[in-house]
């Protein structure tokens, strides 16, 4: 294969210029030219698309966001624009396509790759940290230390009053950021979307901490809780204990900054393994790591399997609140 096309699609992580930087300069290491293609798939479309070299690579490891851009495509969703998106790679001469993203990416490079020759080898990159088959995505440790920060600076404020503080999270469909920071940041009560949450209960346990003398509690909620609004939910507990109830919303705070060491050091490693996989034939299937292992998830997996929560450290938060 002597030519490959990169793109990153869907929401942004911290880490995916890492990713990008080491899919470029591995790919080239081995004599094949890349291609950057911009704003994701919609760039197929638009014909939106750059020669990467070494040096359009360098000084990026440490940026967060995405130097190639990224979007939501709905023109992949319909078997005409997939048509139109392989003729454009086709005209192209590119033989492959790295895919950094998430399930609903990995989604659309399957459709491709089953009506057509080309390969496509996928990455995960999702602050949620729901890709199936791979212990870590890109920019998951990223967005559980900023919001572990904005939790450590709210708990400065909270102890200053007797007050509940809900912070939520990103976790649309997943709780993995709130179970993390919630564990690390010493919250009473962590509510996540796999897990049925009763308010009574919630409020049973906060009025015990404030009974055995605690002045503050914090409360972290992933966005797609199924009790109900976060601001719902702390309205109830206002009327119910009586006590002043705040929200923090950290939102697409978590999306940004400059990604950690982990985050880069993964990244470099799923970019190499990518480009390698790619470049030796191999196509149809995410790189991960488990067990800090390179491991190679068939693209159906990521989204007909659900990686579920650790259990344990569930029941952890339970038994460390007080």
């Amino acid at each position: 294969m002597q030519k490959i096309g990169v793109l990153t699609s869907g929401g942004d992580a911290p880490g995916m210029n890492a990713c990008i930087r080491a899919v470029v300069r591995s790919a080239v290491q081995k004599g094949a030219e890349v291609i950057g293609i911009r704003r994701g798939y919609s760039g197929l479309f638009s014909g939106d698309c750059i020669k990467l070299n070494r040096r359009a690579v360098a000084n990026i490891i440490q940026r967060g966001g995405t130097i190639l851009e990224s979007s939501r495509c709905e023109e992949l969703k319909t078997v005409e624009g997939r048509k139109k998106a392989i003729e454009f790679l086709k005209q192209q001469d590119i033989e492959g396509v790295v895919v950094i993203g998430g399930d609903g990416s990995f989604r659309g490079a399957a459709a491709m790759a089953e009506e057509s020759d080309l390969k496509f080898l996928g990455v995960p990159a999702t602050i949620d940290n729901d890709v199936y088959g791979t212990d870590y995505t890109i920019g998951f440790d990223t967005a559980i230390n900023t919001a572990l920060e904005a939790i450590d600076r709210i708990r400065d404020t909270a102890d200053a009053f007797e007050r509940v503080f809900f912070v939520e999270v990103m976790g649309r469909l997943s709780g993995f950021i709130a179970l993390e920071v919630g564990i690390a940041g010493g919250a009473e009560e962590i509510i996540v979307p796999e897990k049925e949450t009763d308010l009574e209960k919630l409020c049973s346990t906060l009025r015990e901490g404030f009974r055995k003398g605690k002045r503050s509690s914090i409360v972290v909620v992933a966005e797609g809780n199924e009790v109900e609004h976060t601001m719902q939910m702390a309205h109830y507990v206002q009327h119910r204990l009586k006590v002043s109830s705040r929200v923090c919303i950290l939102g697409h705070l978590q999306r940004g900054g400059s990604p950690t060491a982990r985050d880069r050091v993964l990244a470099t490693r799923l970019g190499i393994a990518a480009t390698d996989g790619i470049l030796n034939g191999k196509h149809g299937h995410v790189v991960g790591e488990r067990n800090g292992k390179l491991v190679y998830i068939p693209f159906r997996d990521t989204w007909e399997k659900k990686k579920e929560l650790d259990k344990f450290s569930l029941e952890s938060c339970k038994m460390l609140a007080g």
